[in-house]
């Protein structure tokens, strides 16, 4: 505890032993209970205590809290330790304020005219420890208070460079709180030139508050570029006895080096002017070459805080992407540490030379460095660098070493780590479909995949192929010739026989000539698969078989009884069952000419984004290069004859959560639509160039989901929110999926809970934090936990903003929380209902009942759903009239359990509805039955 030996504090020293000393928990407790009362008497009986007494009270009373304990007294006595001109005191005063007062206490008013006192104070020490405080709080309230004070503070010619260094921190931490603190105008150029301050404490402090004043407003805060250059400058030309007090390891400042050029990275470009720009180039090259130097300490800080720097210097060269040479050199700089014996700096380097690899000035110089990334992939011994060596193939490939590097990429795919084998597989595959020249070359690639990581191959791969061959006559004899091939194979993997009956069904007719591979052949290198697959690729062999009826006439009574076989005509899988039926009824009735038109061969899809690449942006946002595979953009696969309904992948299923598409102003039209497997449905196909400002959206009531838990909440043209929810008990958790539709970056992404206290004593609902840049075209996830305390009646929100273009948005969506979604269903039977539904009934306060008019016409199976979603068990065959809907269950609080009984009465002719709800709590009685009613 701070102060405890230089004040002789022997009290709370002597406490302090005895709590350590303490044999059991129970021993614990009733030492800290006996110590407890002992101060609460003096603090209630003794009127002399003087400021030592208090001091070490509260002190005490710290560690007491700090060991896990409840404290509810001794806050007036913290806050008259405030008022003490003894350092020692006033900082434990501080240090309780801190830690224990809410601010929503009483005493707040008292605290921030204790904390106004001592800024106002002329010892600096005590104005550090009201900005401390303050900082440490960072409260609204806070920032209200003294919004004000403090950039009058951090400005002023009179401020010891201490205070200013504290007023700065100070400043940053109640701007995250409130951002409107921070006062414009003349404010704008004071606040910049603290840049040039002679003190670099005060610099350093200055700088990260700039930084998140840039972030908000760029243009503002322009003015900072140069001043931030002309202090780089100084501090990279110095020696390390210059900067004595601020050099590390013989690093001049190398923590401020590093935050005035992430500061630099801002702009683009960092600097118009070209005088600016010229000293800033030099900077950046003075940084590459002090990394050349022989290092003037073997120490492992040395190196540390020297690598700090050159990274952050190559990462503002990759972003202002726009000097050849220094792109170029700052590659091979990050090739020298390809071999490196740190782990970490390979990694890192691997990392920077990804961003490299997209440069048109740099990306030569990468791909000289091939072998050693591939030895890396091959050899490294930590998994993460292997998935970054991996990353840089993919980023380096073009035309001239792509065939080399999918080949290597293949071959490592054998023994690679299962944790990166499904992101590999992806990458393989849009390599090959960019690269490939010959396309008898991407259809090996493919099957090679397949044969290789089957497991790890994905549906968007296997439609992919399928779409390519379709779309090219040159390569479907060939692709059947070698599909054929592959599936005689002993062992062979699911998603081959996929492809297999998926292209042997289109074009097996190309290779039927060779006795080798005959129509009858063919069908029992396929049908010897059947008994082995999923019902999925049964259903799509049997599309195929279908297809060979038509293509082969010689083999149809083969083919026919196979769809007679007990084993598909009387399936328990339904969709084997209809499809046998209805195919083996085609067979027989249809003319030729009939198969012919109903069974023709797949037309040419139309061209398309990739949807691999989708998915890989999904899976590495921000990281796959722009100017991927923008042609080649088709659909999934389906033949007339609808070779799989689960590979029959729509606009309207193809978006975020799997969710349907929302309403728009105009037709869908499906040759419009990206085939986006579960990122944001079409969005790459809108125009994301013209987007207003503030674009209109629609948002879905929360009351809608009251007997549902997936779907979109909110869409406008920036951004999708989806959720999916799951509950169990008095305990529920929420997905949130936020999908930027856009082709910018979302900055500044703050999704921010609008829930109070009071009603968070009822309904306690956490959210975890998301990182601050939605990436575009991606997708992020936020989890929010809710426990059910108490019945509650309000529904919580969320307020979600950002920045799209430098222009603030921001979006207000209600989270889909009802105390339904509490409900766990009980069995009941007809006298244990009516038995309790009686006994509920005599009290009317226990009860309620709506009697409303249907909005729809009256849908009893409609109703049945949604009694289902409503979270209760439906009870059938209880209630003498068979259109009642009679239902029982149990809501569950963390207060209580509620047992509930509901009943809806539907009357068709005057299509009306009464609803009656009883259960042990009038309140929850109330709530349910308007909750329910509004479904109807």
């Amino acid at each position: 505890m701070p102060a405890v030996r230089g004040d002789g504090m022997r009290g709370l020293a002597v406490f302090i032993s005895d709590i350590r000393n303490c044999k059991s928990k129970e021993a614990e407790i009733k030492r800290i209970n006996k110590e407890l009362a002992n101060i609460r008497s003096k603090f209630k009986g003794d009127k002399t205590l003087d400021g030592y007494q208090k001091k070490k009270y509260v002190c005490k009373l710290l560690f007491i809290f700090l060991l896990g304990h409840d404290i509810d007294f001794g806050h007036m006595e913290a806050v008259n330790l405030l008022s003490s001109n003894k350092y020692s005191e006033k900082q434990i005063g501080y240090l309780f304020i801190s830690v224990l007062v809410n601010t929503n206490s009483e005493l707040i008013k008292l605290i921030i005219q204790s904390i106004k006192n001592d800024l106002a104070s002329r010892n600096p020490i005590h104005v550090n420890l009201a900005l401390q405080c303050i900082a440490n709080i960072g409260s609204k309230d806070m920032a209200e208070a003294f919004g004000h004070d403090i950039p009058k503070l951090l400005v002023s010619g009179d401020t010891m460079d201490v205070v200013k260094q504290s007023a700065a921190l100070c400043l940053l931490r109640l701007f995250r709180t409130s951002q409107e603190i921070i006062p414009g105008g003349e404010w704008t150029s004071r606040i910049i030139h603290l840049l040039n301050d002679q003190h670099m404490g005060v610099v350093t402090a200055a700088t990260s508050l700039i930084d998140a004043l840039v972030k908000k407003n760029p243009e503002e805060y322009k003015g900072c570029v140069s001043l931030a250059v002309s202090r780089l400058s100084r501090i990279v030309t110095a020696s390390y006895t210059d900067l004595q007090d601020y050099t590390y390891y013989f690093v001049p400042a190398p923590w401020l080096s590093v935050k005035l050029l992430r500061l630099l990275q801002n702009y683009t470009p960092p600097a118009e002017d070209p005088g600016v720009r010229g000293r800033l180039n030099e900077c950046l090259e003075t940084i590459l070459n002090k990394a050349q130097e022989p290092p003037k300490s073997k120490k492992v800080q040395h190196s540390n805080a020297k690598n700090a720097v050159l990274f952050e210097a190559i990462s503002l060269i990759i972003h202002n992407d726009s000097e050849a040479n220094l792109l170029v050199r700052a590659c091979n700089q990050l090739g020298q540490f390809l071999s490196n014996r740190e782990t970490n700096l390979r990694y890192l380097a691997l990392e920077s030379m990804c961003h490299l690899a997209t440069s048109e000035f740099s990306h030569e110089a990468v791909k000289k460095h091939q072998e050693v990334v591939i030895l890396s992939m091959k050899m490294e011994k930590d998994v993460s660098v292997r998935q970054q060596a991996v990353d840089l193939l993919y980023a380096m490939c073009d035309k001239s070493n792509a065939e080399e590097i999918v080949q290597e990429m293949l071959n490592y795919l054998e023994t690679a780590d299962y944790s990166i084998r499904e992101e590999m597989v992806l990458k393989v595959a849009i390599l090959a479909e960019k690269y490939a020249t010959d396309y008898t070359w991407y259809v090996d690639v493919i099957l090679n995949l397949i044969r290789i990581a089957g497991d790890y191959v994905s549906e968007e791969v296997w439609y992919r192929v399928i779409q390519i061959v379709i779309n090219r006559d040159e390569v479907q004899g060939y692709a059947a010739k070698t599909v054929f091939e592959a599936l005689q194979a002993p062992a062979c993997h699911e998603n081959m026989v996929k492809v297999g009956g998926y292209i042997l069904g289109e074009f097996g007719n190309l290779i039927a000539g060779d006795q080798r591979s005959s129509p009858a052949v063919q069908f029992q290198l396929l049908h010897s698969k059947y008994h082995l697959c999923s019902p999925m690729t049964r259903a799509l062999l049997l599309s195929t078989y279908v297809k060979f009826i038509n293509l082969f006439p010689e083999i149809r009574s083969q083919i026919q009884d196979v769809f007679k076989q007990d084993s598909n005509l009387r399936s328990a899988d339904a969709e084997l069952q209809q499809r046998a039926s209805e195919y083996l009824q085609l067979s027989i009735i249809a003319s030729s000419d009939v198969l012919a038109t109903v069974l023709e061969e797949m037309p040419a899809f139309p061209e398309r984004e990739s949807s691999i690449l989708a998915v890989l942006k999904k899976k590495k946002p921000g990281r796959v290069p722009e100017a991927e595979i923008k042609e080649n953009k088709s659909p999934t696969p389906v033949t007339t004859a609808n070779h799989n309904n689960e590979s029959n992948i729509s606009s309207n299923q193809a978006d975020l959560l799997g969710l349907s598409t929302p309403p728009t102003s105009q037709p869908h039209n499906a040759a419009n639509t990206g085939n986006l497997l579960d990122v944001l449905g079409d969005i790459y196909t809108k125009p994301s160039n013209n987007v207003q400002a503030q674009p209109s959206g629609w948002s879905i009531d929360p009351k809608k989901f009251v007997c549902k838990n997936n779907g979109v909440l909110f869409e406008n043209d920036l951004i999708q929110i989806g959720v999916k929810s799951e509950f169990r008990q008095n305990l529920g958790r929420l997905g949130l999926f936020y999908g930027n539709k856009t082709s910018h970056p979302l900055q500044n992404f703050v999704p921010t809970l609008m829930w109070t206290e009071e009603q968070n004593a009822k309904l306690n609902v956490q959210m975890k934090a998301v990182e601050p840049v939605l990436e575009a075209g991606a997708q992020i996830q936020q989890m929010i936990n809710a426990e059910c305390i108490d019945d509650f009646t309000d529904t919580p929100s969320i307020s979600v903003s950002f920045l799209y273009n430098g222009m603030p948005q921001k979006i207000m969506v209600k989270l889909p929380l009802t105390l339904n979604k509490f409900f766990e269903p009980t069995e009941m039977n007809g006298e244990s209902f009516f038995a309790r539904w009686k006994n509920l009934g005599n009290a009317n306060q226990q009860r309620s009942q709506k009697i409303f008019k249907a909005s729809t016409p009256m849908d009893l199976q409609a109703a049945r759903t949604k009694m289902i979603g409503f979270g209760m068990q439906l009870l059938d065959g209880i209630d003498p009239n068979p259109d009642n809907f009679v239902c029982a269950g149990i809501i569950h609080m963390k207060s209580a359990q509620v047992g509930c009984l509901l009943r809806l009465e539907p009357n068709k002719n005057a299509q009306m509805y009464r609803l009656t709800v009883r259960s042990s709590k009038e309140s929850v009685s109330v709530e349910l039955c308007e909750l329910l009613a509004e479904q109807f």
